[in-house]
């Protein structure tokens, strides 16, 4: 059964879910997501990078 990206979304693992929900649904920048959770902006384009891969695999099954 196809999950929905609302399911994908609430499947990811806490920090992803919250930085890709800013990212994509808020349109946040990186920089704007680091400076508002007080990280290093590298740190946010990572968990961007590697939730935007989960997504991805998910969606290709």
């Amino acid at each position: 059964m196809a999950q929905t990206l609302a399911q994908l979304l609430a499947s990811l693992p806490e920090e992803e879910r919250i930085i890709l929900t800013l990212h994509y649904l808020k349109n946040l920048s990186s920089t704007q997501i680091a400076q508002m959770l007080r990280v290093p902006q590298t740190a946010v384009d990572g968990v961007i990078a590697s939730g935007r891969a989960h997504l991805t695999e998910a969606l290709e099954l």
